[in-house]
């Protein structure tokens, strides 16, 4: 038997590992930047990886 996620559980599957990466990639930023800006720009790019999983974890969790 074979079980396919519904495309609404798809996508939300896809956005969590979306923000994820971008956590990921935000957090590696932030350990090689060189610079005010560097560190600024990979900070702002880490708190809105951050945002965008925990509104997935409220909307997951209202449903």
């Amino acid at each position: 038997m074979t079980v396919l996620p519904t495309p609404q559980f798809a996508a939300r599957i896809s956005t969590k590992r979306g923000a994820m990466e971008a956590k990921r990639k935000a957090e590696e930023h932030i350990s090689s930047s060189h610079g005010d800006v560097d560190y600024a720009q990979a900070s702002a790019e880490l708190a809105k990886a951050i945002a965008q999983l925990r509104v997935i974890e409220l909307t997951k969790k209202a449903m």
